[in-house]
């Protein structure tokens, strides 16, 4: 591919300027073209999409203004999670020789193919190959899996759109189709032949090939799929596949199957594929990282959809495979409930890919449906056919509380329990004991920790205020208080449920240190607890610090004692020593000095183990427009830190009092909802009894004190 040269690309074409993030591919401005009034800028180049006619009148416009530089657009081979302009596109080619599934004409992919490999690329090439393998994507990604294989042993055809370009520029046409499958009926006579229809054809849209043979009469052997299913899975089952020039034969490649070709695409020619056509005399055998790392790497160029920055194709690998795999997680229909109208819209982002109806009661969920709910908020033991889902904020949630109503950016949908609640074993807690964290995983747990460190975050990022260690004092621990309705306390603390009991028990622990107090946000700010009766208990500390930022003070001090609190949490990630005396998520596992005995969690984790279950693995991400689908947890970072610093230090006056004012009962019927739900969940004959124990070892510190 030649070097761009100054200036914008112009382009002709509404639609194609409508492509999100269209400068970035193509690495220059973008503008508009007229095509009798030209541009308003000087134009370094002109593109088009394809082989559309459209394209032929923008190269006339070309030549017309003396622009050599054509460039041809089209789908890269790694697109979306849907088709269409709804769906964020991940790649384009951008092509100034030809396009690639034009044979009749040399194209930028075929002199990149012919390229030999470095040896640094032959590696990469081979890496990039299995994680295609291993990610289950595909061009596009939205369909379900079949819900079951054809009857082994089956070949793969593949059918395509009537007067698809591939087609008429790959060197084929309908014979071409009826010539493949009597091949695959030949060639295999002990197999079942699959034939996999364009799921445009089954919704209506367009009309097949293959369809208007076999609608003509076909073999037993013959099987016709013609749902909207996920081509992956039947690839990986197949014994062969055969193509006229559909991508689907490339990506058949990729997974080391024998491909037949009827017409001359891409990936055909080269030495890879069994073809009916003779191959053009500029292409000669190569291998399969060769193709796949010209194709993949050379050709096509990725954008991240969230942040519209170019970005590698293993990235864009990841994106899609995210996007399909939480797509896919639960079943197709939910059910809701206990969600208020602000959270409901939010839900429905969270659950790309599912349809959600909300419900006001349990009553009327149908019979063994996938009920979704949040916290506490219903005792779903009473209907024992539903498999229930439940919600909670993740750890890395907003700038701002959630009881100011500020968006978040992670939930977590925990099918066993919820991480909170220690009496039942829940997902985030067989995950971290029971999940094989391979060195690239812990890899990036340290490379996302250190992130979050340096940029100085935790679950709600709030308060401006400063706070210094005072001199001449020893040792500085951190007592961290709650909301003492919360449910994390009735379902995880057995011993200590209030702030005033564990600063009474730090203090007898820690008599001689200097002990610093930070209320929970909620409650300083007047929408949760009791604000009067967390101002007393300066009384039992050395100093109350409620504004200044979580991290700033954790930072400052030697270490910090919790009941629940994530604090604990964001402690551990910063290497301070926490002392857990409740039982939350991040206690028992060997990295907190626990007041309770978790016989449960018997693994011993890293701090990277446990950064990887916690915020890579268990919470899902979508950042605040909803759009673009999921996010990882690196870019829900980035993000928050975009957020935080366009955000005011604080809300005005007025505004602050308005919010509060009007979120405060409803609130405080919620804390009042909370604790009756945890009541009935303790008394409920479902529930687990076992709660946690005070561990041995301090209850033997306890009688030696006394």
């Amino acid at each position: 591919m030649s070097r761009p040269s100054e200036g914008a690309i112009g382009v002709l074409s509404h639609g194609i300027r409508r492509i999100e993030h269209l400068a970035a591919f193509l690495g220059a401005p973008v503008a508009p073209v007229h095509p009798w009034r030209g541009a308003a800028v000087a134009l370094s180049g002109v593109a088009a999409w394809g082989r559309r006619p459209s394209a032929r009148r923008a190269q006339a416009f070309a030549q017309s203004r003396g622009i050599d530089r054509f460039l041809c657009l089209e789908d890269g081979f790694l697109r979306s999670l849907r088709p269409g302009a709804s769906s964020p596109t991940c790649s384009l080619v951008v092509d100034d020789r030809g396009i690639y599934y034009d044979a009749s004409q040399p194209s930028g992919l075929e002199a990149m193919i012919g390229m030999p490999l470095l040896p640094a690329e032959q590696p990469r090439a081979r890496q990039l190959i299995e994680r295609w393998r291993s990610a289950g994507i595909s061009k596009y990604n939205h369909a379900q899996a079949p819900s079951a294989l054809p009857a082994q042993p089956y070949v793969l055809v593949v059918d395509q759109t009537e007067n698809d370009a591939s087609v008429q520029f790959g060197q084929a046409d309908s014979e071409s189709f009826r010539r493949m499958l009597e091949s695959a009926l030949k060639t295999y006579p002990n197999c079942r032949i699959v034939v996999k229809e364009h799921p445009e054809v089954a919704l209506g849209r367009k009309r097949g090939y293959l369809g208007q043979i076999l609608d003509q009469g076909r073999e037993a052997r013959v099987q016709r799929l013609q749902g909207d299913v996920h081509v992956v899975p039947l690839i990986r089952s197949a014994f062969a596949v055969f193509a006229v020039t559909s991508q689907v034969g490339f990506e058949a490649l990729l997974h080391g199957k024998t491909v037949h070709t009827f017409g001359m695409p891409f990936y055909a020619g080269w030495g890879l594929t069994i073809d009916a056509l003779p191959a053009p005399g500029r292409r000669h055998p190569v291998s399969m990282e060769q193709l796949a790392f010209a194709a993949l790497v050379r050709y096509a160029r990725y954008v991240q959809p969230h942040t519209g920055e170019r970005c590698e194709v293993e990235d864009a690998i990841e994106y899609l495979a995210l996007q399909r795999r939480l797509c896919q997680q639960f079943p197709r229909y939910l059910h809701a409930i206990g969600f208020s109208r602000w959270k409901r819209k939010i839900l429905k982002d969270f659950l790309q890919g599912h349809a959600v109806t909300f419900h006001r009661n349990l009553r009327t969920v149908p019979k063994g449906a996938t009920l979704l709910r949040w916290g506490q908020c219903v005792d779903a033991t009473v209907r024992a056919d539903l498999a229930v889902i439940t919600v909670e904020d993740g750890f890395l949630r907003s700038v701002g509380l959630g009881a100011q109503l500020a968006r978040p950016l992670s939930w977590v949908f925990d099918r066993s329990g919820i991480y909170y609640d220690a009496t039942r074993e829940s997902d985030l807690e067989r995950l971290l004991a029971n999940f094989d964290f391979d060195a690239g995983m812990l890899a990036r747990a340290a490379r996302l920790r250190a992130s979050i460190i340096h940029g100085g975050l935790t679950k709600y990022n709030v308060g401006s205020g400063s706070w210094s260690r005072p001199a001449g004092v020893g040792r500085v621990m951190l007592v961290v208080g709650q909301v003492e309705a919360d449910a994390s306390l009735h379902l995880g603390a057995p011993a200590i449920r209030t702030n005033r009991a564990l600063l009474a028990a730090v203090r007898a622990e820690e008599p001689d240190a200097y002990l610093i107090y930070k209320p929970h946000p909620d409650v300083m700010s007047g929408l949760r607890g009791n604000r009067d009766e967390e101002r007393a208990l300066a009384a039992l500390c050395d100093e109350v610090v409620p504004n200044c930022p979580m991290d700033r003070v954790i930072d400052a001090v030697d270490g910090v004692h919790v009941l629940t609190s994530l604090a604990g949490f964001e402690a551990l990630l910063r290497g301070k020593p926490v002392t857990a005396h409740g039982a939350p998520f991040y206690a028992g596992w060997g990295l907190t000095d626990d007041r309770c005995e978790l016989p449960r969690r018997r693994r011993r984790l890293s701090l990277d183990m446990l950064v990887a279950g916690a915020l890579i693995l268990y919470p899902r991400y979508v950042l605040r427009d909803g759009r673009n689908g999921f996010a990882t947890p690196e870019i829900a970072v980035n993000h928050i830190l975009s957020w935080r610093n366009e955000a005011p230090a604080r809300p005005a006056g007025f505004r602050r009092y308005l919010v509060q004012l009007l979120l405060r009962p409803w609130v405080r019927w919620r804390d009042a909802a909370v604790r009756r739900g945890s009541f009935r969940h303790r008394a409920s004959e479902n529930a687990t009894p076992t709660e946690p124990q005070r561990s041995a070892a301090h209850r033997r510190n306890a009688a030696s004190e006394q």
